[in-house]
C-alpha cells in the first residue's frame, strides 16, 4: 500500500512539473516571437528576461534558495553557459525564422542526446520501438525542409545552433538533478537564480559587441502598450519555464524532456498557421511537421514505459538485496534460565 501511494504521489508530481513546463514553453514561444519584432535587441531583451527572474525569486522565493556548498556552485556554473546560449540562440531563431521550423529541427535532439546518455552512471536501454519512432521524427523532418522557403535559410544556422545549446543544457541538467544520477545539493529554486544570475554576465558582453547598451534604452522607453505587453509576458514565461523547465528534468530523463519540447507543439503550429497568420505552410510541410510531432509523442510514450519498468526492477533489486530482519534467539537448554543451582 505504501508503494503505490508513493508511485501515485511520483505520479502526481510528474504530471503536474511536466505539465507546467509545456505550458510556460509553449507561451515562451509565443510571446518571445512578439517580443523580438516589438523590441529588436536580442542580447537586451534575453538579459531583461534574466534580471526579472532573480529579482522575483530574490523577493518572492528566497527561503527556499538553497545551495549546499561551494562544490555544488561550482559544478552547476557549468550549465550557465549553455541555458543562456540556449535563450539567446532562441530568440535569434524565432528573428530569423518561424516557429514551425524551430520546432521540427528539436525534434531530432533526441539523436544526439540518446547517445551521450549512454554514458551516464545509469543509462536506459535501447529499444527498437525507440529507433523506429526516432526514424519517424526524422522522416517528419525532412518532409518538412523539403518544401522549406530558402528566405529560412538564414534561420537554420541559430535552429542549429539553439538544438546543439538544449541538449547540452538537459543532459547538464539530467546528470545533476535526477535522484538516480549524480545530483548537487541545490534547490530548485536556487539552480533557477543561478542560471539566470551567471547568465546576465556574458549578455552584457553580446549587447556591448552589437552596440545595443546604447540603442536598446531608448528602444525600450518607445515601446507601445502592445509591445510593452509582449516584452513584459515574455518575462513572466521566462520566469515560469526557468523553474519548471528544471523541476520537470528532475523528474524525467533529458531525452524524455527533449521529446516534451516537440510533444506540445501541435498548438504552436496551429497558432502560427491560423491564429497569428505569421507563417504559410505547404501541405507537405504540415503533414512533416505533424508527423515529426506525432513521432516524438510515440518516442515519449515508449521512453516512459522503459523508465518505468527500469525503476520497478530497481526497486526489485533492492527489496532482495536487503538482509532479513533476524530473531531474537531462543532460550538454550545450557542458558541461564535453564541452569540448575547445586549445592548451597
Amino acid at each position: 500500500m505504501a508503494s503505490k501511494a508513493a508511485t501515485s504521489i511520483m505520479e502526481t508530481e510528474m504530471f503536474m512539473g511536466v505539465g507546467s513546463w509545456m505550458v510556460c514553453s509553449m507561451g515562451m514561444l509565443i510571446f518571445n516571437k512578439q517580443a523580438i519584432t516589438a523590441f529588436p535587441f536580442e542580447g537586451s531583451l534575453t538579459a531583461l528576461q534574466m534580471l526579472f527572474t532573480v529579482l522575483a525569486l530574490l523577493c518572492m522565493a528566497y527561503r527556499s534558495i538553497h545551495i549546499g556548498s561551494w562544490k555544488d556552485a561550482l559544478r552547476w556554473s557549468m550549465v550557465a553557459p549553455f541555458f543562456t546560449g540556449m535563450l539567446l540562440t532562441s530568440i535569434l531563431a524565432l528573428k530569423n525564422a518561424p516557429m514551425t521550423l524551430v520546432i521540427v529541427f528539436r525534434s531530432l535532439s533526441p539523436l544526439v542526446s540518446i547517445v551521450i546518455e549512454r554514458f551516464y552512471p545509469e543509462p536506459l536501454k535501447i529499444t527498437g520501438k525507440m529507433v523506429g519512432a526516432i526514424a519517424v521524427m526524422v522522416s517528419g523532418a525532412a518532409l518538412y525542409v523539403s518544401q522549406m522557403d530558402h528566405s529560412n535559410l538564414v534561420g537554420v544556422q541559430w535552429v542549429l545552433l539553439n538544438t546543439c545549446f538544449a541538449i547540452a543544457d538537459r543532459l547538464l541538467q539530467r546528470l545533476m538533478l535526477a535522484r538516480d544520477q549524480n545530483p548537487v545539493d541545490i534547490s530548485k529554486t536556487g539552480v533557477t537564480l543561478l542560471n539566470n544570475a551567471l547568465g546576465m554576465l556574458p549578455l552584457f558582453l553580446v549587447a556591448a559587441f552589437n552596440g545595443e547598451l546604447a540603442k536598446a534604452p531608448a528602444a525600450l522607453t518607445a515601446l507601445g502598450g502592445m509591445g510593452s505587453f509582449w516584452v513584459g509576458m515574455s518575462c513572466v514565461v521566462g520566469l515560469g519555464i526557468s523553474y519548471t523547465g528544471i523541476w520537470a528534468q528532475s523528474l524525467i530523463s533529458a531525452t524524455s524532456f527533449l521529446v516534451l519540447v516537440n510533444a506540445n507543439k501541435f498548438f504552436i503550429i496551429f497558432i502560427e498557421a491560423y491564429l497569428m497568420g505569421t507563417k504559410i505552410l505547404t501541405h507537405r510541410q504540415m503533414v512533416g511537421a505533424m508527423v515529426s510531432i506525432a513521432g516524438g509523442i510515440a518516442y515519449a510514450m515508449v521512453r516512459q514505459q522503459i523508465e518505468t519498468e527500469a525503476a520497478e526492477k530497481g526497486e526489485r533489486q533492492k527489496l532482495l538485496q536487503e538482509p532479513p530482519e533476524e530473531e531474537p534467539p531462543e532460550a538454550s537448554a545450557t542458558g541461564p534460565s535453564s541452569q540448575i543451582k547445586v549445592g548451597p
